[in-house]
Parts: structure tokens; C-alpha cells; sequence
């Protein structure tokens, strides 16, 4: 299901990045006092009341004429309006009405797409009253006075940022077990190519010339009884490249189609190192919380032996490490050779995308783990404390959450959460599938219940 969008605009320093991180509840984006920091668009989940919604942050509206990357940057601001459900145009409390607002406030009324004005910096609640009174002018409605960086009315503006969203889109009807891929990668890598080989068909426009597709497209396929959505999407440039509205927009769809999917299949060239891009990629999947599965093509241009498939993973997973558990298969979309392997990939991971373990299974598993390595201590002012994990269930799946409960969930750290998923692996598999593992205070009932699980002297 397609999640609404919401672009954040307005002139460079009134706090939109800043605003980006409060309502995404983190530093995703780069916060800096220089004006126009931000060149490029951002874009991250975020939730309020039980709505997810996709939040977009655009570089500073510019005044045409003043500033050499004034066009590209008000190019993508345009195409960012035009690809949302929502704006918000946020202005300066303490500034004032500027004249670049009245033109930020012109071009989303030529756009016709519901705005709502957010007077930022309104640091107090005297300021928060007061200053926004001149804001009316602007003609875009009431405005909502907040502080970015102190969060104060950040919940008011939330809550009539999911009154103004338009209803949830309802789930398209899909039968239960239809796999939806969505094909992603670089300009010029040959995720068309690798379609129409599995299609068999020239579905999908091939072309030498990079970034040829410019949106996102469905095809349905049957294959081995099995029942695909196979998703193509624009390659994915370097944020530096995306110099254009045209450009940004057919990146927002090719976070739109991941949102859609359920497996995502990252595309790379085996003729040419792993670069930042490709990282960029893989992790923007993974934080997506997709399947993977990584499909080197070009694999007929490379000089081989019965060790360069291995040398390749190897090398791979030096520079991925998060993704040690994304299956790698090498394909060429020119030859055909193993291009269906990726479907029979894709399938296993999606078995592994869907799969619950049993609760006795898990705390079986967890309090193994948890003997061979003992969580570090908690260390505080009233000295230290034993960390215990002390049991857990899963709570969901596609994909998989697991929560555990400890004595002192806040004193888990990082890598010991990473042990435990490594634990979890190797007990039940999850190839190519994200893990979610979350840590909640153990009250009297966890506790009895794990002692139950553990059983006298566990």
C-alpha cells in the first residue's frame, strides 16, 4: 500500500530540516545555521496517531536569478509539491513575512495541494501567540505556530498534519500468496534487461542510455505456480546528481514501489566495484525493512575461475556488513544465465519474510545465548546492576519483530541486540529477511513467566 506523502517547504534557514527530525524522531536530516545546507530532497517514514505518512525535506526555496542552483533546487521543490498529498510551508516567527514566502506561498496555490502554514521558532507561548498574526496574509489558512527545536505544539501541528492527509488509500486486493518484487538499482544496470529475460518478453523498454525508465512499473507474472508482482523503478542517482525536478520525482517513486513491496531485489554490476551508491541503495532497502536480495548482473563480462564467485561475496560482505544475511546471486540479463535463480531466491525469502517461531523455540534459543554470553552490566550512580534478558516472543512478521523482555532494557546495548540476532539466525534461518528486536521492561508477570520458561535453577 502506497503511503501518503507530505513535503516540508520554505526558504533556506527557517528550520525545515529541523522540523524533519522532530517529527521523524531523529538526525536523518543535516541541520546546519548556513542557509541552504540542504540541496537535495530527504525523505523518511514518520507516524502520528496510528498514521504512517512519507515526509519529505526539500532544499531552500531560492529567488530565481540570485544563486546559480536556484533553478535545480526550485525544479525539485516543484516536483515535490506536485508528487505530495500535503505541504507545509514553514516561515520564520522571528523574521517575519518575507518576500520569498509570498513567492513559496504563490507557487503552492498555483498547485492547488492542501498546505498548512507552520510559523517555526515560536520558541514560547508568548512568541507562539502573538508572532503569527502577520502570517495570515499568505493567504494559506490558519497558521500553526511551533518550535522545531524544542518541540513545543510539534503534537498540535501533527495532529492537523494527519487531519489534513487524505483517508488511507485502501490495500489493493491481492491473493495471499502473490509475491510483490520491486527491482531496484543504479541507471544503467540492467534491471529492465533482468524483467524482460524472466518475463521472456520485451515487457519493459531496454535501453543503453541511462535512466530511460522513468516511474514505476507493474507487471504480473506466474512462474513455478507461483504468482509475482514484478515492480521496475527509475535507477536511483547519486544525491548530487539529482540536479532536477524530473529527476526527484522519479526517485520519490522508487521509494514509493519499496513501500509497496515486499522483497526487493537490488540490482549491481559486476564489471564495476561496489560504489557508495550501491550501499546507498542496499541500506535504503533495508531500512525500509524489505526482504533482499542482491542480483550481480554482468557476471558474462567477468574473467572467472571456480574462485571468483566466492572472492566477490567475500568482497561484498567486507564492504556490507550489515547485509551479511542477503543472499547474493550472480546472473547475466543478457545471456540468461540464472535470472530465474532470483525468482527461486526471491520466493525462499519471502517463506523466511513470513515465518513465526514458536515462542518455546525462541526463549529455548534466547536463554542458550544468554549463558554462553551474559549481557554487560548496568552501570549508573547507584552502581552496577546484572542485565537480564529474561524472555521474549514474536510479535510480528513480514517482517519478523521480535520483543524481548530484560530488568533493565535501556542498559542493552547495540552489539549485544546484534548477538542475539545472530543467535536467532542461526537457529531459524531468516535468509534475506530485516530483523526488528526490541528490549521492554520486564514487569512481576514477565518475570514469573520467564522463571516458568527456565524452569527451577534456569
Amino acid at each position: 500500500m502506497s503511503r501518503s506523502v507530505v513535503a516540508i517547504v520554505g526558504r533556506p534557514n527557517v528550520g525545515k530540516s529541523t522540523l524533519f527530525n522532530r517529527i521523524v524522531g531523529t538526525q536523518d536530516a543535516i541541520v546546519d545555521d548556513r542557509p541552504g545546507v540542504t540541496r537535495d530532497r530527504h525523505a523518511s517514514i514518520a507516524e502520528w496517531a496510528g498514521r504512517r505518512f512519507t515526509l519529505v525535506d526539500t532544499g531552500g526555496l531560492l529567488p530565481e536569478g540570485r544563486e546559480e542552483l536556484a533553478p535545480q533546487i526550485n525544479a525539485q521543490i516543484r516536483a515535490a509539491i506536485e508528487e505530495a498529498d500535503l505541504c507545509l510551508l514553514v516561515v520564520d516567527a522571528r523574521e517575519g513575512v518575507t518576500a520569498t514566502d509570498r513567492e513559496g506561498a504563490e507557487m503552492l496555490r498555483r498547485s492547488g495541494r492542501p498546505t498548512l502554514l507552520v510559523v517555526n521558532k515560536a520558541d514560547n507561548l508568548k512568541t507562539a501567540t502573538t508572532a503569527v498574526h502577520e502570517f495570515w496574509e499568505l493567504g494559506l489558512g490558519e497558521p500553526h505556530a511551533t518550535s522545531a527545536a524544542t518541540g513545543l505544539q510539534s503534537g498540535d501541528l501533527l495532529d492537523a498534519v494527519v487531519e489534513a492527509l487524505p483517508p488511507e488509500p485502501l490495500a489493493e486486493p491481492e491473493e495471499p500468496d502473490t509475491i510483490t518484487v520491486a527491482v531496484i538499482g543504479k541507471p544503467n544496470v540492467g534491471k529492465s534487461s533482468l524483467l524482460n529475460r524472466v518475463l521472456g518478453e520485451e515487457r519493459f523498454i531496454v535501453s543503453p542510455i541511462a535512466g530511460t525508465t522513468r516511474d514505476a512499473i507493474d507487471t504480473r507474472l506466474e512462474w513455478e505456480g507461483r504468482k509475482y508482482r514484478l515492480v521496475d523503478t527509475a535507477g536511483i542517482r547519486r544525491h548530487a546528481k539529482l540536479v532536477s525536478g524530473l529527476e526527484y520525482y522519479t526517485y520519490l517513486r522508487a521509494v514509493r514501489a519499496l513501500d509497496r513491496a515486499q522483497i526487493a531485489v537490488v540490482v549491481l554490476d559486476a564489471s564495476e566495484p561496489l560504489s557508495r551508491q550501491d550501499l546507498r541503495i542496499l541500506n535504503l532497502a533495508e531500512e525500509r525493512r524489505r526482504g533482499i536480495v542482491v542480483a550481480i548482473n554482468k557476471w558474462d563480462l567477468i574473467e572467472k575461475d571456480e574462485r571468483t564467485a566466492a572472492a566477490y561475496e567475500a568482497t561484498f560482505r567486507r564492504q556490507a556488513r550489515s547485509l551479511e544475511w542477503a543472499p547474493i546471486v550472480t546472473i547475466s540479463a543478457k545471456t540468461g544465465q540464472r535470472v530465474h535463480r532470483v525468482l527461486e531466491v526471491v520466493e525462499e525469502v519471502w517463506r523466511e519474510w513470513n515465518k513465526r517461531v514458536a515462542t518455546p523455540e525462541l526463549n529455548r534459543v534466547l536463554h542458550q545465548a544468554t549463558e554462553r554470553v551474559q549481557p554487560p552490566q548496568s552501570k549508573s550512580r547507584r552502581g552496577s546492576r546484572v542485565v537480564r534478558v529474561l524472555y521474549g516472543n514474536q510479535v510480528e512478521t513480514a517482517p519478523p519483530l521480535f520483543l524481548f523482555f530484560a530488568n533493565e532494557p535501556k542498559a542493552v546495548p547495540e552489539h549485544y541486540r546484534r548477538y542475539l540476532e545472530h543467535a536467532i539466525r542461526d537457529a531459524f534461518g531468516f535468509a534475506g529477511v530485516p530483523l526488528r528486536i526490541f528490549f521492554r521492561q520486564a514487569g512481576a508477570r514477565s518475570r514469573k513467566r520467564a522463571g516458568a520458561v527456565e524452569g527451577p535453577g534456569g
